[in-house]
């Protein structure tokens, strides 16, 4: 039988250690690096942007709204901490007293979000705030925003929120946040329409914005109180083909589901929705964080979901959201 060949032969020095050359390289020359610091080079920096409706979170009565239980403050809190958010933007928030208790309470369970903004609508009971593990860098609340339906001039209720916020050295964003008029009937007018012209100021804001810079890193988060069909969702979402409209990132629960859809028309049959409305004993999703075509280069799906916890419903009758975004322009 023919001997196969064995390594030391291929060497041809019998009895010692195989040992493997480099070639020599030019530190000169550099080329090599491109080929090694990749492997070296750290995963990249991540944060999490999440979006809760709080459902009252008052410290006082205010307009026939009651003071948020301990036990609902309590709940809130696990729920936040479950996320562990890096920004989180909320929405009917009581006065800044109450924001700076849910702040501590958060501090108090490991999670600091130091940086707070609060802004101030024509709603004086509720309204949306920021807390934010990084700080601002420059803040444009708008709180006096008006438009005209029936011949009648109303305030956008809640106002919005808009801050520029520093992540690292070299990455930043601007986050928008918006609670649009509630499902309420009100005498003065229908609420679907003026949740509409609520939208339609909103989308402006948001295309100046784009018109400036249209690859700038901008979030949009919220309760805006209707589904993704609706006309204000539509309005504020924009031309899906246009370089100005809005990508929806629909987080889903994290329970399994594959995510795929048997109806190409459709989204995937994964568990989205975000309220519950006692009225009509229905779940739906209606709090939602867009984000620009520049942005969305940046965002992770798959780490990307609506928090599924139980007795959710003791802290709120919405649930919070989260999406995963990398730290660098891509």
């Amino acid at each position: 039988m023919k001997e196969k060949p064995s390594l030391d032969r291929w060497r041809g020095r019998p009895g010692r250690p195989l040992k493997f050359r480099l070639p020599r390289l030019s530190l000169a020359r550099g080329w090599w690096l491109a080929l090694v610091l990749p492997a070296l080079a750290p995963a990249a920096e991540t944060f999490r942007l999440a979006t809760y409706n709080l459902e009252n979170y008052l410290d006082a009565p205010a307009g026939g709204r009651p003071v948020k239980s301990e036990a609902a403050k309590a709940k809130i809190r696990e729920s936040i901490l479950a996320l562990r958010p890096d920004v989180l933007a909320v929405q009917e928030m009581g006065a800044t007293s109450a924001l700076l208790e849910l702040q501590s309470g958060l501090r108090a369970g490991g999670l600091d979000l130091p940086h707070w903004e609060w802004v101030q609508g024509w709603d004086t009971n509720i309204h949306v705030a920021v807390l934010s593990r990084f700080p601002f860098t420059a803040r444009r609340p708008h709180t006096n925003e008006t438009y005209l339906l029936y011949g009648r001039r109303f305030h956008v209720s809640r106002g919005f929120a808009e801050v520029d916020i520093q992540v690292n050295d070299r990455y930043s964003f601007t986050l928008m946040v918006a609670h649009l008029k509630s499902r309420r009937p009100i005498p003065e007018g229908d609420e679907a329409e003026m949740r509409e012209q609520e939208a339609i100021i909103l989308r402006q804001k948001i295309e100046a914005i784009l018109a400036r810079n249209p690859e700038a890193n901008l979030a949009l988060a919220g309760d805006f109180n209707d589904t993704k069909d609706l006309k204000p969702l539509r309005v504020v979402l924009g031309r899906s083909n246009a370089r100005n409209g809005l990508v929806d990132t629909r987080p889903a629960e994290r329970n399994g589901d594959s995510g795929v859809s048997p109806n190409p028309r459709y989204d995937p049959r994964n568990i989205t929705w975000t309220h519950f409305y006692g009225k009509e004993d229905s779940y739906s999703r209606i709090d939602f964080i867009l984000l620009s075509k520049g942005l969305a280069k940046e965002w992770r799906p798959s780490e990307s979901y609506v928090l599924a916890l139980a007795n959710w419903g003791e802290a709120s009758d919405h649930r919070p959201i989260v999406v995963t975004l990398e730290a660098g322009d891509k």
